[in-house]
C-alpha cells in the first residue's frame, strides 16, 4: 500500500511540474491581446486557462492527500520501530555498582 501511494505521489508531482510550466503567467495575457500568438493555441485564446487551472487544482488536492497519507505511514513505522520487547526488559539484571576505593586521609 505504501509503495502504491508513493508511486502515485511521484507521478502527480511530476505532472504538476509539467503542467505548471506549460501555463502562461498573468502578464502573458497582455501580449496575447496585441496578437502575439493568440491564434495559435489549441484551446483558443482563453479556453486553456480554465482547463489547466482546474487540472492544477485537482492535482494539487491529490498531491496534498498523498503527502498526508505518506506522513501517517511514516509516523506508524517510526512508532513501531521504537517499541521495546518486554521479555528483554524483564530478563536483564541491574548493573552492579563500581567498587570505590577509599582515599587515604592526610
Amino acid at each position: 500500500m505504501y509503495n502504491a501511494i508513493l508511486v502515485v505521489h511521484i507521478i502527480v508531482a511530476i505532472s504538476m511540474i509539467g503542467l505548471i510550466l506549460v501555463q502562461h503567467g498573468k502578464g502573458a495575457d497582455a501580449g496575447a491581446s496585441f496578437g502575439a500568438g493568440g491564434s495559435a493555441t489549441v484551446f483558443g485564446a482563453s479556453g486553456s486557462a480554465n482547463f489547466l487551472t482546474r487540472l492544477t487544482a485537482v492535482l494539487t488536492a491529490i498531491f496534498f492527500i498523498t503527502s498526508m497519507t505518506l506522513a501517517v505511514f511514516a509516523k506508524q513505522q517510526s512508532l513501531s520501530s521504537r517499541t521495546l520487547d518486554t521479555s528483554l526488559a524483564t530478563n536483564t539484571a541491574p548493573a552492579s555498582p563500581i567498587p570505590t576505593t577509599p582515599t587515604p586521609a592526610k
